[in-house]
C-alpha cells in the first residue's frame, strides 16, 4: 500500500474495504485498474472545469473539424486519429454540447487514452460514434447492481418525476468521499445532486430522485494488455 499517495490510495482503500470481492488475474491488472479509475477521476474534474454545453440532441455539437453529425451521434471523420478527437474535447470546449450520458462516455475515452499510448488508442477506437451510451465495444462498459461505490464509478441518480426527459436522472462519475461529477450539475455531494433533480421535476411531483444501487465500470482486463508494464 505504500506506493499508492493521494487518489491512487483512497481507491485501493475503497477496493480494500469493498463488501463485493475484487479478482485480477495479475498485478499488473490490478495496478492499471488504480491508475485508470485515477484518470476517470481527472477526466471527470476536467470536464467539470472545462464545461461545455448541457444540450440535448437537437442542439448539440461537436467541433465539425473532427465530427460528422449524423440522426444516431457524432461520428469521426475519416483521416482523424481518435486521440486527437478525444483530447480536442478537452482542448476546446466551447465547441460542444451534450448530455449527461455522452458526457460519461468520452470521460471514460479520455482515461482510457491517458492510461494507454496513443498508438493502442488509434488502433482500438478507429470508427468512433459517440452520443448517448453509444460506445465501441473495446472501451466495455458493464454495469451491475450494488452500491460498494468504487471512486471512478459511474452512478445514476434517478428522477422519476422528471418535468423533461433530459433530467430523467443524472449519470455521475463518483469521486470519493461522497463527491460526484454530473455533467449539467456539476460536483456535489449525494444529497446536493438530489437536491438539484428535484427542482427538475413536474409540477405537484411527489417522488424524490434518489441513487440508484449500480454502478457502472470498464473491462479493465481486456484494456490492461494494451497498456505498459508498471
Amino acid at each position: 500500500m505504500s506506493r499508492f499517495h493521494g487518489v491512487q490510495r483512497e481507491i485501493y482503500l475503497a477496493l480494500a474495504d469493498s463488501l463485493s470481492p475484487h479478482y485480477y488475474e495479475t498485478t499488473h491488472q490490478f495496478l492499471f485498474d488504480i491508475l485508470l479509475k485515477e484518470n476517470i477521476i481527472k477526466a471527470a474534474k476536467l470536464l467539470n472545469d472545462k464545461r461545455p454545453d448541457f444540450s440535448p440532441f437537437v442542439t448539440s455539437k461537436f467541433n465539425p473539424t473532427f465530427w460528422t453529425k449524423t440522426p444516431f451521434g457524432y461520428s469521426l471523420k475519416p483521416n482523424v486519429l481518435p486521440s486527437n478527437a478525444i483530447s480536442d474535447i478537452y482542448n476546446n470546449s466551447s465547441e460542444y454540447g451534450f448530455e449527461c450520458e455522452t458526457a460519461v462516455v468520452l470521460i471514460f475515452y479520455k482515461a482510457v487514452l491517458d492510461s494507454i499510448s496513443n498508438r493502442s488508442f488509434n488502433h482500438l477506437f478507429q470508427k468512433l460514434l459517440v452520443w448517448d451510451w453509444s460506445y465501441d465495444r473495446d472501451l466495455g462498459i458493464y454495469t451491475e447492481s450494488g452500491n460498494n461505490f468504487i471512486p471512478g464509478d459511474v452512478v445514476y441518480f434517478y428522477n422519476p418525476d422528471y418535468d423533461h426527459p433530459i433530467w430523467m436522472g443524472e449519470n455521475a462519475v463518483y469521486l470519493g468521499r461522497d463527491l460526484y461529477f454530473g455533467h449539467g450539475i456539476g460536483v456535489k455531494t449525494s444529497e446536493e445532486m438530489i437536491a438539484a433533480l428535484n427542482t427538475l421535476r413536474k409540477k405537484n411531483a411527489v417522488k424524490s430522485a434518489y441513487l440508484m444501487s449500480q454502478h457502472s465500470r470498464l473491462n479493465i482486463r481486456y484494456l490492461a494488455q494494451f497498456s505498459t508494464p508498471f
